[in-house]
């Protein structure tokens, strides 16, 4: 398959589906109301609840994000900027860390405090939340941790960490009041206010007058449940929505030749990669996953998979983030190096399943040119769609190769919990190496931050080599929002600006 012709298959797809789906159907009639913004998002469905400790989907941050705060934010290159936290500082041995809160309110009227936010992360650490961000709090020893007064407190580590307040930062780390213990209606800090949510239905928020940075600049948010891209291309289109969230890049480019919408990207702002579980046989031989590395043509996956649109990957997370090593080679395809290994391990004629998705609008042409691509150099493979719902969490036990995308995160929280042999899980690939566990945890440990940049470094170049983690790309991030809005930037997923509502004005 040519690029062009790629590209051409690729392009009609999308163009058919967008004109035959079904325009969403959005209670209160078709388009926005004077001052109501209207954002489209797939949902989880009927399980689906506010708990913003909970929620692993898009949308479940985004909703937290407008309800609730938290106590720093992210920077597109993933370093931390303040929200409710005004200063922090660590002790010279980085095991404690006084936070200074500035004056900010919850819905209700009562004042954030020391202890709502020691209430917040013991919940987050305890086992019966199931929290998403449960391990960035493993290590708190909340029986030392204190409140110093209304506005300040202190959290004690059992070991050192310098990066420790990134982790104040991540998905489902928001803030509630101490005293919560429902979700229907929750009161939060963010800059709207709950008024109405339907699980795997639509939500609808008001604006918090009171925010401490302002009131939000729309009068209501309106989250809209709209499962398939091309339907919210298509809801966007018709006026019936303000903002479609994940556009492909293929989608891109029919929004811009028509000119009905605007389209705002972050230019690499999620990692596109094959896992290879290293910890089972076949790629338990290093000398395969080093074949599957030199048989990818990585120019033409960019170029079709991507449609151009991005940045070839270099078998490590994080392109454009801070750590992210500097002066690394743009790999090059290498079959007969490819073909070599194979033959030297045995191997010519491999046959493995690649497990692939709906949950990515890239995974399919992926996986197609990857497979055309490996058997090119003697390995069979076998795209395997699972389903989007519990696509993730099927590949962390099952299989041996799974298509993966990961959004931006800061890097050593990235390595922290994907890579260490303490990711349980989380850690796809079943990576051990107790070199690149002491050379995260020194750098965790070390206060001085060039230091620090260096044994990252060191730890990501040998992860590289062996962790079975093969990023061969770095997808833009696109939302595509109607000409009545503006204020909305592209940004990476999980920054402070991604699926930021409060700044966007309706006009």
């Amino acid at each position: 398959m040519s690029t062009a012709i790629g590209r051409r298959r690729l392009l009609a797809g999308v163009a058919g589906a967008i004109a035959a789906a079904p325009l969403v159907s959005c209670a209160g009639g078709a388009g926005s109301g004077p001052g109501r913004l209207r954002a489209a998002f797939p949902t989880g469905g009927a399980t689906e609840s506010l708990d913003p400790h909970t929620g692993s989907l898009f949308v479940d941050q985004a909703r937290a994000k407008a309800l609730f705060d938290t106590l720093v934010g992210y920077a597109d290159d993933m370093s931390v900027v303040p929200r409710l936290a005004e200063s922090w500082r660590p002790d010279p041995t980085g095991t404690r860390w006084r936070i200074r809160l500035r004056a900010a309110t919850f819905h209700d009227g009562r004042r954030v405090t020391a202890e709502d936010v020691l209430h917040t992360y013991r919940r987050i650490a305890e086992e019966t939340t199931a929290a998403q961000a449960a391990a960035h709090f493993a290590d708190v020893d909340f029986g030392a941790s204190r409140a110093l007064s209304a506005m300040e407190l202190e959290l004690v580590l059992g070991a050192p960490n310098f990066e420790f307040p990134a982790a104040w930062g991540a998905p489902a780390t928001e803030i509630i009041p101490a005293d919560t213990t429902d979700f229907t209606r929750p009161v939060g800090s963010g800059p709207f206010r709950f008024v109405s949510f339907e699980p795997g239905g639509s939500a609808v928020f008001a604006r918090y007058d009171r925010h401490w940075s302002g009131p939000a600049l729309p009068a209501e948010l309106e989250f809209v449940p709209v499962e398939e891209e091309s339907a919210r291309i298509n809801a966007l289109l018709s006026g019936q929505v303000d903002y479609a969230h994940d556009v492909s890049a293929n989608s891109v480019r029919l929004l811009e030749r028509g000119g009905r919408a605007r389209v705002r990207s972050a230019p690499f702002g999620t990692m596109q990669a094959i896992l290879l579980k290293v910890d089972r046989p076949p790629f338990s031989d290093p000398r395969l996953v080093r074949a599957v590395r030199a048989g990818l043509d990585r120019r033409a996956l960019l170029e079709i998979a991507l449609s151009g649109q991005g940045r070839i990957g270099n078998d490590l997370f994080g392109a454009g983030l801070r750590y992210y090593p500097a002066g690394l080679p743009e790999p090059e395809r290498d079959p007969e190096l490819a073909r070599s290994l194979l033959a030297e391990a045995g191997a010519t004629g491999l046959g493995w399943e690649l497990r692939t998705s709906s949950v990515d609008p890239y995974f399919d042409g992926a996986a197609s040119l990857i497979s055309q691509q490996l058997g090119e150099i003697g390995m069979r493979v076998a795209p395997r769609v699972g389903a989007a719902e519990t696509y993730f969490s099927d590949i962390k036990e099952h299989g041996v190769a799974a298509l993966s995308r990961t959004a931006a995160l800061p890097v050593p929280i990235f390595l922290g919990q994907r890579l260490t042999s303490g990711a349980g899980s989380n850690n796809y690939t079943g990576y051990r190496s107790e070199e690149f566990d002491a050379l995260h945890s020194q750098a965790l440990s070390t206060a001085d931050e060039r230091r620090r940049a260096e044994l990252l470094a060191r730890a990501q170049l040998l992860a590289r080599e062996r962790s079975g983690m093969v990023v061969w790309g770095f997808s833009g991030w696109n939302v595509a929002t109607s000409e009545r809005i503006s204020g909305v930037r592209g940004a990476p997923p999980n920054s402070l600006d991604w699926a930021r509502f409060d700044r966007v004005s309706v006009g």
